[in-house]
């Protein structure tokens, strides 16, 4: 029951920031009809600006943390507006590419500019174990998970709560409906795109520090988005934070109790399961976003 414990308590800190790159993804996906498939680089790109903030620029932890998702959400707004806001008509394999190209090029670059060498991002907090009964966690996964939750909250708040949420759900649920009643669909869209990509920046920075930052990072971190989206359902909030929670779990159970290299294989293991038994997702909801 101890190793249970510890388990479970390791598996909620890797499935909120798996929440968080779900959050982002749903909504991109959902809102937009764009397959990101350089969400894992803004991801990867939340780490090195962590990395950055920390090392070069010596700011605290929190304003490394708040810088990456700044550097997040700006180079998003700036991919939506040059490259997907002039192919908003064409076909999503159109799309697909650019952000395949999107990709390569953000890959690409992050390995000019900080080599191919893992980057180990410092943190001010201590590295012996909180002990709370059977439970021995470091003082730093408490934090990701804390501000984890956080940004989960924030987020739910942001579209349950602001005219730009509800104007979020508008376009989700009937996109010329939403236009005809003032909605800026433009706007709509690059906001979108920016908050999901901060959303997945903010989880590179979360974890970076937990393991490594290399330029390959994010490829690993795209699969784990689509596949909370799978089990969350598309456009359901609750969804990707509810499934990004179990894959956390799931993983860290295999890697436990059969083997640390099997932690992958567990989630995507059921994936598969969810996919042959309920395509739309555990927690899929009639066109609604939250």
């Amino acid at each position: 029951m101890d190793q249970l414990l510890q388990h479970l308590v390791n598996g909620l800190v890797l499935g909120g920031t798996y929440a968080l790159l779900g959050i982002g993804l749903t909504l991109i996906f959902g809102l937009m009809n764009v397959v990101n498939f350089a969400h894992g680089e803004f991801y990867t790109l939340g780490a090195y600006v962590a990395f950055a903030a920390l090392t070069l620029a010596g700011v605290n932890f929190i304003v490394g943390i708040l810088a990456a998702i700044v550097a997040g959400a700006a180079l998003g707004w700036l991919c939506e507006v040059t490259l997907l806001r002039p192919l908003r008509n064409e076909s999503i394999d159109t799309t697909m590419l650019v952000m395949i190209g999107v990709w390569i090029a953000m890959q690409n670059g992050e390995l000019l500019v900080w080599g191919g060498v893992a980057k180990s991002i410092p943190h001010p907090f201590p590295t012996a174990p909180l002990v709370m009964g059977p439970v021995a966690i470091a003082p730093l996964r408490v934090i990701v998970l804390v501000l984890a939750v956080g940004l989960i909250a924030s987020s739910w708040l942001l579209i349950h709560q602001t005219k730009l949420g509800r104007a979020m759900r508008a376009t989700f649920q009937d996109r010329d409906t939403a236009a005809l009643m003032g909605v800026s669909i433009g706007r709509v869209h690059a906001a979108t795109f920016a908050f999901g990509s901060a959303l997945a920046s903010a989880a590179g920075a979360l974890l970076g520090p937990v393991f490594l930052a290399y330029p390959s990072m994010g490829d690993l971190a795209s699969l784990k988005a689509f596949s909370v989206v799978i089990l969350g359902g598309l456009g359901n909030l609750t969804g990707a934070t509810v499934g990004g929670l179990l894959l956390g779990i799931a993983e860290e159970l295999g890697a436990g109790y059969i083997s640390s290299g099997y932690r992958d294989a567990v989630g995507f293991v059921i994936i598969i399961m969810v996919l042959v038994l309920r395509p739309s997702g555990l927690f899929a909801r009639q066109e609604r976003i939250g």
